[in-house]
């Protein structure tokens, strides 16, 4: 049974923590390996350079959109692709761990489960622009989203 008195302040730590996820990720993106060199990274991996830039956009977005509540199941279902290239180009041949060398795909497809939960449970307490809710899913998640 789910509480209905707590699930929308569930869904709200959720929300921002994977928010200030994607944040903490592309300021990596940015300020650590910067844009030229995530670029050059992706080109490396035989992906266009240009879709790293898409990338970083989509994260700081949805990021920002997770954490002040703005279309919180779009702006979650937009990360998991990135998460997925993640773990299908890079961190899957390195193993499960995240710890081993150049990072399993332990962490990867724990956020993306993440993502996907917080897109089934919706937007919950204090979302500035809730999604789109239809029936009980919506009353549940919108109970005190604003």
């Amino acid at each position: 049974m789910i509480d209905s008195r707590t699930a929308p302040y569930a869904a709200l730590v959720l929300r921002v923590t994977l928010g200030a996820l994607f944040l903490a990720h592309a300021s990596l993106k940015f300020f650590v390996f910067t844009p030229a060199g995530t670029a050059k990274f992706f080109g490396s991996l035989g992906f266009p350079p240009e879709l790293a830039y898409l990338v970083m956009t989509v994260e700081v977005l949805s990021g920002v959109a997770l954490i002040l509540g703005v279309w919180t199941r779009y702006a979650a279902l937009a990360g998991i692709p990135i998460l997925l290239g993640a773990i299908f180009t890079v961190h899957g041949a390195a193993g499960f761990f995240f710890t081993n060398p150049k990072g399993g795909w332990e962490f990867p497809a724990f956020w993306a489960i993440a993502l996907l939960a917080q897109a089934l449970l919706g937007d919950g307490a204090y979302a500035l622009r809730p999604s789109r809710q239809d029936g009980a899913v919506g009353e549940l998640s919108g109970a005190h989203s604003r």
